[in-house]
């Protein structure tokens, strides 16, 4: 068994102990009277999951989002070659068709331009490795492969998979979740399962994923990890090359939670993503954040073996996890995994959805290019969460200090004496003064990109936290966001309002060209009152600066659409919070 490096953060962890000279501190009126810390922008740890980006918006958010403000690695989606089916739903792309890297996000020559732009910007590449089977329905690939049986793919023949024999179930699907070994060599939801005991299916496995490390990969999330014994990921870790900087890759792996197997049992292979964790902060920023104090004997996993999260694409949907249509709450969430001196940390960014199967956006099922203000969450550009980046770099590997619990909702803690956060979950404002543990002088908030000041006094700082936000700040210059942050999803409250006579049992709905209205498809199309009938009205929430293109449509009880005739109707936002239309059926 070969041994793995540790957590990508312990390298930082080090590195980020040596102090740099003093610096000026922006926008400050005093300069701390201890050393300042590295340049926090100086990329650490952090990962940036750009889940659904496609290569050239992953390799542009690397350039100039990324790489400027800190953050150590992006995870992207997986790279092979996927399952292209009619309603090109997001999980397409866990359904490999074939190990080539040309598919839903791009082409090879994109991929590897993407891995070398991160490379550039000092932004390591993780990919999303779905190396335990292969798709569950036939038909044809994103890159054009065509697959007629499910058991026969361009990578792997018929009796390179489990058998209903081998799985020891008649129907070869997992049906006893306690059963480690139906876990293990039956089918998920019938996706053929490879056996990965078997000497030349673990080289075929090394194969795909040294043909990414050669282009510069640097790691690899492992799906469906569970699904597979240790000993097998173990020996197909052993047959992988190192990086083009010299070092093992980094793994991480999904072990999602049950009876068995046990997330203990992978930390001979890789480091683990941590459920619990998530599911903790969950909790506590839906109840009480003073619980987060007892967080470390929570059940969560150990630091040093585990990656953490606070939402990702399967809990986002399934409510297992917080959302973005948690609003701030979810943006408070993870400035305090930022803050709280634990596990690796992920930022999770992706798009916009009204129903759990949907697509990302797309032109034919390829991902289109990522605009922040029009069907993407881009929680990693938030001008709170890049702040509280280079807060994270800039504090090291210093302890949690000075716990403070002013309330239920209003918690404060140091790290050391390199830098404080205070954070408020209620729903007003709330004044306290916090012992900092830090240096007397004036220091910049990072949480709303050094905007205002904080000032420390005996090594208090009396702070007036607003509803739902934070206050943090560090030993260090600060240098603020520029124009690449923003707000994510900043968005607009859009009221539609239309006449239209209808008969009993039909009702009227519209849709439209973009994610909030149903991206054209008349089942995600959003539902109207006829409350002031003849009047129909409902609102949504729309990006702002947006254009897009709308129709209303009626639906009768049978589920037939009857489309409004005409051109369709346009309509672009502005910054504005509201805007509502005043309509006729066409």
């Amino acid at each position: 068994m070969t041994t793995r490096p540790r957590s990508p953060g312990a390298l930082r962890r080090t590195l980020s102990a040596v102090a740099a000279g003093a610096l000026a501190l922006a926008g400050a009126v005093a300069l701390p009277a201890s050393p300042a810390h590295a340049d926090a922008t100086t990329s650490g740890d952090v990962i940036a999951n750009l889940w659904s980006y496609n290569w050239d918006s992953v390799a542009s958010e690397c350039t100039e989002v990324l790489g400027p403000n800190g953050y150590g690695a992006v995870w992207v989606a997986p790279p092979a070659e996927s399952l292209k089916q009619p309603n090109y739903y997001w999980w397409d792309v866990y359904q490999p068709y074939s190990y080539e890297l040309s598919g839903r996000f791009g082409t090879a020559a994109e991929f590897a331009s993407m891995v070398t732009a991160c490379h550039s910007a000092g932004v390591k590449v993780y990919t999303d490795a779905v190396i335990n089977h292969t798709a569950a329905q036939t038909g044809t690939g994103y890159n054009g492969t065509t697959i007629t049986s499910k058991y026969d793919t361009p990578d792997w023949d018929p009796d390179d998979y489990h058998t209903a024999a081998e799985c020891n179930d008649s129907d070869l699907i997992i049906d006893d979740w306690s059963n480690l070994a139906e876990i293990q060599n039956c089918e998920l939801l019938g996706l053929p399962d490879l056996e990965t005991e078997d000497d030349d299916v673990r080289s075929g496995i090394a194969a795909f994923l040294n043909k990414q490390i050669a282009l510069g990969v640097d790691g690899f999330r492992v799906d469906a990890a569970k699904h597979m014994p240790v000993a097998d990921l173990d020996a197909i870790r052993a047959k992988l090359t190192d990086t083009t900087s010299g070092a093992e890759p980094y793994v991480f792996q999904e072990v999602y939670p049950g009876s068995t197997p046990a997330a203990s049992d992978y930390y001979p292979v890789g480091d683990v993503l941590d459920f619990t964790y998530a599911s903790r902060v969950k909790s506590a920023f839906q109840g009480n954040v003073s619980d987060l104090e007892s967080l470390p004997t929570s059940g969560v996993l150990p630091p040093a073996d585990s990656v953490s999260f606070v939402t990702n694409h399967d809990t986002e949907r399934n409510g297992l996890h917080m959302s973005y249509k948690d609003g701030d709450t979810y943006r408070l969430a993870n400035v305090f995994q930022l803050a709280y001196k634990w596990s690796t940390p992920t930022v999770y960014s992706g798009f916009e959805f009204s129903s759990s199967d949907q697509a990302p956006p797309n032109s034919g099922g390829f991902v289109t290019d990522t605009n922040c203000s029009g069907g993407w969450y881009c929680l990693q550009r938030d001008t709170a969460v890049t702040g509280m980046v280079k807060w994270h770099n800039a504090v090291g590997a210093e302890a949690v200090t000075d716990w403070a619990t002013k309330s239920s909702s209003v918690i404060g803690f140091g790290r050391g004496s390199a830098g404080y956060v205070a954070i408020n979950n209620g729903s007003s404002a709330a004044t306290y003064t916090f012992a900092t543990g830090m240096a007397d002088g004036t220091y910049a908030n990072v949480t709303d990109n050094g905007t205002t000041t904080v000032t420390v006094s005996g090594g208090n700082a009396t702070l007036t936290i607003p509803a739902k936000s934070a206050i943090a700040f560090y030993d260090g210059e600060f240098t603020p966001c520029d124009t690449s942050c923003e707000e994510p999803g900043a968005s607009t409250e859009m009221t539609f309002n239309v006449t239209a006579t209808t008969v009993w049992g039909t009702n009227v709905f519209v849709v439209g060209s973009i994610a909030a209205l149903g991206s054209w498809n008349p089942a995600d199309a959003i539902p109207l009152s006829p409350a002031s009938y003849p009047k129909w009205s409902g609102s949504v929430t729309v990006p702002r600066s947006t254009a897009f293109e709308f129709k209303y449509i009626k639906k009768d009880g049978s589920g037939n659409v009857t489309w409004e005739s005409g051109a369709n109707r346009s309509y672009t936002t502005g910054s504005s919070p509201e805007y509502s239309t005043d309509d006729t059926w066409k």
